[in-house]
């Protein structure tokens, strides 16, 4: 801000097409300390703000070419002069003179002749009145950085933990290395074919990861088995979507939320056949939709100790055709329709994160 404390030094611009009325409202203003600039149009005056931005202006009302109404509209129509304040100077006493002064945005109004004592003291009370918004915005701008420090920071943490309980299910998981960062960059993907903003596109790609991490609580043998599962073995196979929200729930981080959230509904189906609630339709939450078509094509793309990995091609004609273990009315029909809009994107992630590059999984940031 120009203007310090007692406003003296403040620039203060004159806009008017009559010289004398320039030269005389300068004249005034000079005993006070004020710095003047004058403008002879409308249009100097614009040019002039565009240059230097003044601390308060004086704008004539009546002028040849652009009015000053017009030039107070143009000034407080662009964020980066609306904050300047306006006085009018006008011969025009009359109300709907001055309600057109004030709809274009004029915070104050002199009369002509200007009087000396009222244009000193409506000088410098709008000085003060924009010294205080000025010294608002700097604070709010100050606590606003500090606040996104601190949002960075904790972000950071939230990122910390994610990835310290990704490495931990990484030794309890069957699933080959890279399968965690691959679901995270489908996962993104189809929330933004689904047109999500920004915070929920963010938190799922963190969250996503997670799906699995209930499978820490499933002993060995069962996890480990080559062959089919026993009734029994199923149902404590399906139990990792329980343990997992355990695990990741009662948190604040909003990654957190959502992955337990994912861990808990990545199973249930669209039409209802799913586990370990059996949801159905919108029943279940979206990040889960988004989460289940993911995993699915992926674990079909996957070798796994039961199964050999299967090309691009043959994994989506399973999930769009079906196979009779897997059919497109176990998905939601929007995530579905994204999905296959998504092919070409899914076959790049795929082949950019494939399992040959078995090193550390954690996420990246």
């Amino acid at each position: 801000m120009n203007a310090n404390t007692d406003n003296r030094c403040a620039n203060i611009l004159i806009v008017d097409d009559e010289p004398e009325n320039r030269r005389l409202i300068a004249a005034m203003l000079k005993p006070e300390g004020y710095l003047t600039r004058t403008a002879a149009s409308g249009a100097e005056a614009l040019a002039l703000v565009a240059q230097e931005r003044p601390d308060l202006i004086l704008l004539d009302v009546l002028m040849s070419g652009l009015g000053g109404l017009e030039v107070a509209r143009l000034l407080k129509a662009d964020p980066a002069t609306q904050a300047i304040p306006i006085i009018m100077v006008t011969a025009l006493l009359d109300r709907e003179s001055r309600l057109a002064g004030l709809n274009a945005g004029a915070e104050d109004f002199l009369s002509k002749p200007v009087d000396r004592a009222e244009l000193w003291v409506r000088v410098r009370n709008l000085l003060r009145l924009k010294e205080y918004a000025d010294f608002l915005h700097d604070h709010n701008r100050q606590l606003e950085i500090a606040v996104q420090a601190r949002t960075a920071k904790l972000r950071e943490s939230y990122a910390e933990t994610i990835n310290a309980l990704i490495r931990a299910s990484k030794h309890k998981d069957e699933e080959t290395g890279n399968h965690v960062q691959r679901i995270s960059f489908y996962c993104r993907h189809l929330a933004e074919v689904l047109e999500m903003d920004s915070a929920f596109i963010d938190a799922i790609f963190h969250a996503s990861p997670m799906h699995d991490i209930g499978k820490i609580g499933i002993p060995d043998h069962i996890l480990f088995k080559p062959g089919p599962h026993s009734a029994e073995e199923r149902a404590i196979m399906k139990s990792h979507c329980q343990i997992g929200a355990q695990i990741l729930g009662d948190s604040d981080s909003p990654y957190l939320h959502m992955a337990a959230e994912i861990a808990l509904s990545h199973h249930e189906r669209w039409d209802g056949t799913g586990y370990p609630h059996g949801l159905c339709g919108t029943q279940i939450p979206l990040s889960g939709r988004i989460t289940a078509i993911c995993d699915v094509y992926d674990a079909l793309r996957s070798r796994r100790p039961y199964k050999d990995a299967l090309d691009h091609e043959t994994a989506v004609r399973i999930i769009t055709e079906g196979d009779g273990r897997t059919v497109p009315t176990h998905f939601d029909p929007e995530v579905l329709s994204a999905f296959k809009r998504s092919l070409g994107r899914f076959a790049e992630i795929y082949q950019e994160y494939g399992d040959q590059e078995n090193g550390d999984e954690a996420l990246p940031r």
